[in-house]
């Protein structure tokens, strides 16, 4: 199969997640059963963000740096549940360069990733035969793993003979000037909500002026209130206020979100950290300080940071060259093929 085929059934995947189907929508209403985190409509979410960026236009202009070949080699691949179908990008990087994947889903997957891989091979029998979802990785060539801090000790462990990419928890900040506007606020509500702040694209730490005022933010992002409507979102959101009621611990509350004072960067769910800033060069120097635990960083200001900066909104739809941890997945598989 030829890079050029592969290519076009990708594109055609695209369609086919956009297109409405009895299929689709049991298995966007069965999900959130299997995973209350997998709402409707953050899995819709998911979908078209995937959608989005298999076209012809782009897929091509991102392969078009490396040879069409056709690997004996396979990759097995260690897949993250924390959103929806958060790890097909390194299944798209594996089969699109003509290499097989055996795939260790997430036990949150909820059947998504099964789903997705079942359309692409009605597509193209040709994939029958390139992947396959395993309980226990074995029999591989390579390997990309994505997991916490803790989970990265044991895959270093187990996969480090073999050449491999391993991800860690990382987080994302936001710089916020003090002239935003309410539409740039409510924007940046997405990069705060969307997924519920599970993802490591989510914000969990702001970066804000020193006397920047909090009911400004508060009020922009208002429009996000309904994320109480979840459970899980409550309970999380609950039981931190209580924490820091109990333990006097200054705060801000709007209701729904809670913003402390914190150094760190990863944050509890339902809160995001604040750290207040006298000049940017301040804010850049710590950025960069920290940019191994950094994914990517959303302002409206012209920042010179390493990480990847986005607009308000945009964190959560990266683009086909936004790797995870600023690894290039196509430069390592070319690398080892």
């Amino acid at each position: 199969m030829t890079k050029e085929q592969r290519i076009n059934a990708f594109v055609k995947l695209g369609e086919q997640l956009q297109l409405p189907s009895e299929e689709s929508s049991q298995i966007i209403q069965s999900a959130q059963h299997k995973n209350p985190w997998y709402t409707p409509q953050n899995v819709e979410r998911a979908l078209q963000a995937i959608a989005q960026n298999l076209t012809i236009e782009k897929l091509t202009h991102w392969l078009a740096p490396y040879p069409d070949i056709h690997s004996t080699k396979t990759v097995g691949l260690i897949l993250a549940g924390n959103i929806p179908l958060v790890g097909f990008h390194d299944i798209l990087a594996v089969l699109i360069s003509g290499f097989k994947a055996k795939i260790k889903v997430s036990s949150d997957d909820a059947g998504l990733t099964a789903y997705v891989l079942g359309l692409l091979h009605k597509i193209d029998p040709y994939f029958g035969d390139a992947f396959e979802i395993v309980d226990r990785l074995k029999d591989f060539d390579l390997v990309i793993a994505t997991g916490s801090n803790n989970s990265a000790r044991y895959f270093d462990y187990y996969f480090g003979t073999k050449p491999h990419i391993i991800r860690r928890n990382r987080n994302s900040v936001a710089v916020l000037g003090g002239a935003e506007s309410p539409s740039q606020l409510e924007a940046l509500g997405h990069d705060i909500f969307d997924y519920f702040g599970l993802g490591c694209r989510s914000i969990s730490k702001l970066f804000i002026p020193k006397d920047y005022p909090i009911a400004h933010f508060f009020e922009g992002i208002s429009v996000f209130n309904d994320v109480t409507a979840h459970f899980k979102y409550t309970n999380n959101y609950d039981y931190n206020k209580s924490i820091y009621l109990i333990n006097g611990d200054k705060h801000f509350d709007n209701g729904f979100l809670l913003l402390k004072e914190d150094e760190k960067t990863a944050s509890p769910l339902a809160v995001v950290y604040y750290e207040t800033y006298e000049t940017v060069a301040e804010v850049e120097n710590k950025l960069t300080l920290a940019q191994e635990n950094i994914q990517c960083i959303v302002s409206e200001m012209a920042l010179t940071v390493p990480s990847p900066l986005f607009h308000f909104g945009e964190s959560q739809c990266p683009s086909l060259d936004d790797y995870a941890d600023g690894v290039n997945t196509l430069d390592f598989l070319f690398a080892n093929r």
